[in-house]
Parts: C-alpha cells; structure tokens; sequence
C-alpha cells in the first residue's frame, strides 16, 4: 500500500497535463501512486492519460462520462488505496519538495490533515496566499481554541483563515472519506471547503507548513470564474448543505463565520448574475426579491455588521439584499 494516494481529475487539459504530471513525477517523495481520472474528455488529454501510465507504475488511469469535477475526484478516491489523499488539478503545478515535506510531517506527526500555502499564478505575476494561522502542530485542543474560531472567516472581509482548497492538502484517507462523499455533484464553486471544513473539524491533529508548494493557475475565464443564472440555484444547495453538515450545537464558533461566508458568496454572484440576466423588469425584481428572501441569505444579511463589510459597494449591495430594494441594487449594477 502506497502512503500517499494523489488524485488527479483531468477534462480537455492537453495543454497544460504534461506540466501537471511531470511536476508530481518530479517529487523527491516517491512512496505514492497517481490516479488519472478522464471525465469524458474530448482532446487529446485521454491519449496522455494512457501514454504516461504506460511509462510509470505507479500511474492508474480511468476513463468516465462526463459527470464534473467533483465526481471525478470521489472515482479517484475510490480506487485510491493509500493511508493519505491528495488532489492536484491538472492545470496545475507543485514543488518538487511538497509532499516530501507533507508526509514527513504526517509521519512524524500522526495528523489527520496537512496543509501548505499556495501560489496563486496569473499571466502578469505570481501572487502568495498564506494561511492566517501559525505555522506547527495543532493538537485537538489547539484546533478548537486557534483554528476553528477562524477557520472559514478569519474576521477580515473576505479573507479565510484556512484555505478551503483540498489542492494543498493532504487528508487522513479514513477520515476524509465521508466528507468527501457529502459534496453534492452539481456544485461548481465552493465545493472544496464542505469537504474541507467537515474534515478539520473532525480532525484529532492537523499540521500547518509555512511553505508555498502549491501553483494555481488562475484563469479569468477558468471555471472557478464563470457565472450565469443556475449559480444562484448552487448559492442554495451549497448554504443548505453547510447548514445540514455543520452542527453549531458542537461547533458555535462557526455560526458567526458562516453568516459572513454566505455574504461573501451573494456579493460574489449577485452582481454579475443579475448583470447578465435576462427578462422583464418585474420578473428580475420577483427573482431578485426571491433570492434575498431565502432562508440562510436572509438570516445571513440581517446577522452581518455593514461596518464590517469592505468596500463601498458590498457595502451598498449588502443593503439592498438586506432589504429586498432591487431598484438601487440595479442602478448600482451599472456604476
């Protein structure tokens, strides 16, 4: 059995797979396998897939229709066999010493979970994204009173206290199984932390590195950044899913940060939805009007402090949520 299973979900990445691949063959750590998982691609990626297996031992390949990102990484972690998980995109990069460094410490260790910092890389420059919390060991104790207070929202609007991404991390396979299997197929955005969040706060010992291994590729037109209508239909599923899997009965520090997570997500999708949005004016307004009065946007907009909200118009689009006024929501639409 390997120690470390690395799961790589991969949809018409002929451009950028052989770098993705080429950087994990590159680590010093060689105790792993590597699961390719092809989720119904249409280029040339599949035929990579087979070539590098064929070239490594250590690389299963799996082809599947289509299902999406998310379903992808749970076949991977299906066939994975190892005593930690790791996922890495596949137009992305790391470190030649990331998971020489990874699975020392969880060796070391016995953590459930280990994390490292990532890159952010854009075409112009190359842009750091640090952790909040300290770097070293964090027993169950430690976890509770420094970690969890704030783990999703660090009290800076909108910064994270841990990176919801499951891309720099390492996972326990035992126990990150059932967080994964809990994120709903159909989400785009946001899914990582569900599986994430669910994890650490049921994690006896976590590990925090202050070095950056991980590079992101972040694309304007990626994925991660496209909008349209159904985001707001994945808004619901996604606070529903937070409300259902985290218990505040247990975890109460949560409750605050999570009101100021769902914030962030409307003030992220409103505008540009409503932007491209189509329809009479009073069936935008009856949409607008419905979105404001869901439950958890609802209970989230009345329980954030304005003063606490940044920039002049999250300010003002915090507001109108708030109060369901889409005629000004609308008019600052276009300044």
């Amino acid at each position: 059995m390997p120690f470390l299973s690395i799961i790589v979900p991969v949809y018409n990445v002929e451009t950028y797979l052989p770098a993705c691949l080429d950087s994990i063959l590159a680590q010093t750590f060689t105790d792993f396998e590597i699961l390719l998982v092809d989720d119904g691609s249409t280029d040339g990626s599949p035929a990579l897939c087979n070539a590098y297996a064929a070239k490594d031992a250590r690389i299963r390949c799996f082809h599947k229709k289509n299902g999406g990102h998310m379903s992808a990484r749970q076949e991977g972690f299906r066939q994975a066999s190892g005593a930690y998980a790791a996922f890495v995109d596949s137009d992305d990069w790391i470190d030649p010493a990331m998971y020489e460094r990874m699975c020392t410490a969880a060796a070391k260790y016995d953590a459930d979970v280990i994390c490292c910092n990532y890159t952010a890389v854009t075409p112009e420059k190359h842009i750091e994204r640090r952790d909040v919390c300290a770097p070293g060991f964090y027993d169950r104790e430690e976890l509770e009173t420094k970690i969890f207070p704030v783990m999703l929202f660090s009290g800076h609007f909108f910064h994270y206290g841990v990176s919801p991404s499951l891309c720099n991390k390492i996972f326990r396979r035992s126990l990150f199984e059932k967080h994964l299997f809990q994120v709903p197929l159909p989400l785009k955005l946001g899914e990582d932390g569900l599986a994430v969040y669910g994890c650490l706060l049921e994690a006896a010992s976590a590990c925090f590195l202050s070095e950056s291994f991980y590079y992101y590729r972040s694309s304007g037109g990626s994925l991660t950044h496209t909008m349209d209508q159904g985001r707001l239909a994945e808004n619901r599923l996604l606070f529903d899913t937070y409300d259902k899997l985290i218990d505040l009965s247990i975890h109460p520090c949560m409750e605050k940060q999570l009101l100021y997570y769902y914030v962030y997500q409307c003030l992220l999708t409103f505008p540009p939805v409503f932007r491209a949005m189509q329809g009479t004016e009073t069936g935008l307004k009856k949409a607008f009007r419905e979105e404001c009065g869901y439950p958890p946007i609802r209970r989230a907009f009345r329980g954030v402090r304005l003063k606490e909200i940044s920039g002049l118009h999250n300010k003002i689009y915090t507001f109108c949520i708030r109060h369901r006024l889409y005629g000004l929501f609308r008019l600052f639409l276009s300044h």
